[in-house]
């Protein structure tokens, strides 16, 4: 009897540590640029040797995240960056050297930078979406960093950020409006000192998207940065309609219909002209801006 009682409490252990492994997520941070996996392999401790094996790695990676699902293991995946990680040693005085290292940085990532859930997709799936969530996540920070260092009007003394972001959401409702029916991707475009603020919204998509549409939007018009907006119409048994606006000077402002056929069809690295795109009609802007100071 003892012993049958001492069996059944060792397979109870065991079966309540599974049940625990199940519910304790993890996080795997991926090399998904064949860059920083070769700047990886310069590592002696790093698990791979050869600088050009990357889409190896991407399949064995693959293999490792299916096996943690079919035991009931929630994973989320973040993008490794060899300098990030580099500059995360270099504060915390680690070793970079070390798979401990890499551990305490991967789980690092998932407070501090941008992690999507596995959820079975294929690499050549999971690779392109999960760099697009942490661009845009960059792209948001920096945006939202930028409309924060504005500080208040030296005339009125209001928050300029905050009247950028406001104004932002009206021109948006404007946007909208003018349109006409149908499915509408609309793209906002500013430069900056670090990078290019770009920023993409399907009204119907995640709430998001609007977020960051108009974080960069209200960055452009409270920085008086040169940008643009492009919004696209798609509507059945009828053409596209392209609509173009510019920033200038913190008011968003209409092009014509010839300003927005050249934007689309130059390529912008060589200024050679591009075929036009077919089924595609190419329109001016409307009025969006109520114009006037940007705060």
């Amino acid at each position: 009897m003892a012993h049958t009682a001492r069996t059944t409490r060792i397979t109870r252990s065991a079966h309540l540590r599974r049940t625990l492994r199940r519910e304790v997520p993890g996080t795997v941070g991926l090399l998904a640029d064949p860059a920083d996996f070769a700047a990886m392999t310069a590592y002696p401790t790093f698990p791979f040797d050869d600088p050009a094996d990357h889409d190896g790695y991407l399949r064995l990676m693959h293999d490792l995240l299916k096996s943690r699902t079919a035991r009931g293991v929630h994973t989320t995946i973040a993008l490794f960056d060899p300098e990030d990680y580099l500059d995360f040693c270099e504060e915390d005085a680690l070793d970079p050297d070390s798979p401990t290292a890499r551990t305490r940085f991967t789980a690092a990532l998932c407070a501090t930078g941008t992690a999507v859930p596995y959820e079975g997709q294929p690499m050549d799936t999971l690779v392109p979406h999960l760099v697009d969530a942490t661009v845009r996540q960059a792209t948001w920070e920096y945006a939202t960093l930028l409309l924060a260092g504005l500080g208040p009007c030296a005339d009125c003394g209001a928050d300029i950020g905050h009247s950028a972001f406001e104004r932002a959401g009206r021109v948006l409702e404007r946007l909208l409006a003018g349109a006409g029916p149908g499915a509408l991707h609309l793209v906002v475009s500013v430069p900056a000192e670090a990078e290019q603020l770009v920023a993409a919204l399907r009204p119907d998509g995640p709430d998001r998207d609007r977020t960051d549409f108009l974080t960069v939007l209200a960055a452009g018009i409270g920085l008086q940065r040169p940008g643009g907006v492009v919004l696209r119409r798609t509507a059945a048994g009828e053409p596209d309609r392209l609509h173009g606006w510019r920033l200038d000077r913190g008011t968003l402002l209409p092009i014509s219909a010839a300003e927005v056929f050249n934007a689309y069809c130059t390529d912008a690295d060589t200024g050679d002209l591009l075929p036009p795109e077919p089924g595609v009609e190419y329109c001016p802007g409307y009025p969006v801006d109520e114009g006037g100071p940007h705060h």
